[in-house]
């Protein structure tokens, strides 16, 4: 394509018809030039200059310091320790911000190593990508085309230009999202502790990061305060806002602040919407019917509770992990139906995990497409891009490829059943949070397995590839303003 087509220019915004690219041809031909410059490099700028190789660093280094730290003894009571094993899995679910936890975290952490698990969740949720482009920035004083193309993927933002501004507002956003739901939890709590201050400013805390970051960890063992009205709607808002991504939030927070209407909200965050609405009416509807007559799920015959009760298992499942009790109770057809939920995940770019919400909207997208003989794909009067299609479509398949070995291979080494194994593995990579009994402090191997995919779903398969095979032509992956973040 001619520099004429990717011109963002004020003379040549007619010609280009309307588009905004990511950045000009000549931007980009300059960037690929600078990089193609022989120089000597020191190992730092090695290791920066692969795409998505830094954040591969950054997230393990965080799991070596959040296991180290949950390894010392101030981290458990006295007279309590903690094996390796336990350290690095539940470091790594909180980096993740999975939440499968396979002790107790309320009597076998102390303060200090819940404290820990409060980092490494804010850290895993405010993004990978955006602590490792952040420290490049710091190191380099400025970003790689590369890294800048693999952060705008990450953030949401269509220009490479906005990047230092938007990480800004993502972190700004996070905390006062998290700042929100610790003041309108505060009450509910209160009444909860019976009075006690301390404790229930530390639960607020506690339960604020870990809701707005979807990860399952709870200050009360089993996460029973999340039926508490006055508890479970704070952290069921903070959860689903959690899930949505921050290019849906911030398109939302800019068409609010300048009056637009729904309509002219962009294609992403309209195919977010109106997925994760279905997939959540889906499910609310299907604990109502299937698990109408479970006692561990509805212990109360009134309508308002089996209501609240089916809301919670309804939201929660895909990514939070709130409220363990009734989970291993439910029927095997219920577990595969999370199974696919939590496969199905959140949205592109948000503490959630999964194949992504638009991903599953492209791929019915496509279905539709290929069913009625249409050429090109279409959603609300505006052309899907071939490469957004291209990336649902390959994320799909590597990752039911991944939740198919990693199913197998917990069967074998823990003997379970499909079923379990199914919804252990999407729990893992999903980052659900839930667990049916397969994430075992007794088998390290399959603690071992849950982690690596709890890696993988938290850094994307397309980061990870990036990060093992640097693309040759930028241009197969750049998008139109209208893109939707998909993978």
């Amino acid at each position: 394509m001619s520099n004429l087509v990717f011109d963002e220019s004020s003379s040549n915004r007619e010609a280009s018809h309307g588009y905004a690219w990511w950045f000009s041809g000549d931007t980009f031909e300059k960037a690929m030039a600078e990089d193609r410059k022989p120089r000597k490099r020191s190992l730092m700028h090695r290791l920066t200059s692969h795409p998505g190789r830094l954040t591969i660093i950054y997230f393990l280094l965080l799991v070596a310091i959040s296991t180290s730290l949950l390894l010392m003894p101030i981290a458990t009571p006295k007279g309590d320790t903690t094996d390796f094993t336990t350290a690095f899995f539940t470091a790594v679910s909180a980096i993740s911000t999975c939440g499968i936890s396979i002790v107790n975290s309320t009597t076998h952490w102390t303060t200090f190593g819940q404290a820990v698990l409060i980092f490494s969740v804010q850290m895993g949720g405010l993004g990978v990508m955006t602590f490792a482009s952040l420290i490049a920035l710091a190191v380099n004083h400025h970003l790689k085309a590369t890294q800048r193309l693999l952060t705008a993927s990450e953030l949401g933002t269509t220009k490479l230009g906005e990047i230092k501004g938007v990480l800004a507002v993502v972190i700004t956003t996070a905390f006062v999202i998290e700042g929100i739901t610790f003041i309108a939890l505060f009450p509910g709590l209160y009444k909860v502790n019976h009075g006690d201050v301390r404790h229930t400013l530390w639960e607020s805390l506690f339960f604020a990061v870990m809701a707005y970051n979807n990860a399952g960890f709870t200050p009360d063992g089993a996460g029973l305060h999340v039926n508490n009205w006055a508890v479970g709607l704070p952290i069921l808002a903070s959860a689903f806002c959690g899930t949505l991504g921050f290019p849906v939030l911030l398109n939302l927070m800019r068409s609010w602040r300048m009056h637009r209407p729904p309509k002219r909200w962009s294609l992403h965050t309209k195919l977010t919407l109106i997925t994760t609405f279905c997939i959540v009416a889906t499910s609310l509807t299907w604990f109502l019917v299937v698990e109408w007559n479970n006692r561990s799920l509805f212990p109360d015959n009134s309508v308002e509770p089996r209501l609240w009760h089916a809301m919670v298992a309804a939201v929660m499942p895909r990514s939070s992990g709130f409220d363990l009790s009734w989970m291993p109770q439910v029927s095997d057809a219920t577990k595969v139906f999370l199974s696919i939920v939590m496969f199905i995940g959140g949205g592109s770019t948000s503490t959630a995990g999964g194949i992504r919400v638009t991903t599953l909207a492209v791929i019915l997208l496509v279905c539709r497409a290929a069913f009625t003989g249409r050429r090109e794909i279409n959603a609300f009067h505006r052309r899907i891009h071939t490469q957004a299609v291209m990336t649902a479509v390959s994320v799909s398949t590597a990752c039911l490829a991944l939740v198919t070995v990693v199913s197998m291979t917990l069967m074998i080494v823990t003997g379970c059943s499909l079923c379990d194994a199914l919804f252990d593995t999407c729990s893992a990579f999903g980052l659900g949070g839930y667990s049916v009994g397969v994430a075992d402090a007794g088998n390290p191997t399959a603690l071992y397995v849950l982690a690596a995919t709890m890696f993988i779903g938290r850094l994307g398969p397309m980061t990870i590839a990036y990060a093992v095979s640097r693309p040759r032509n930028l241009e197969a992956v750049r998008y139109p303003t209208e893109q939707i973040v998909v993978g």
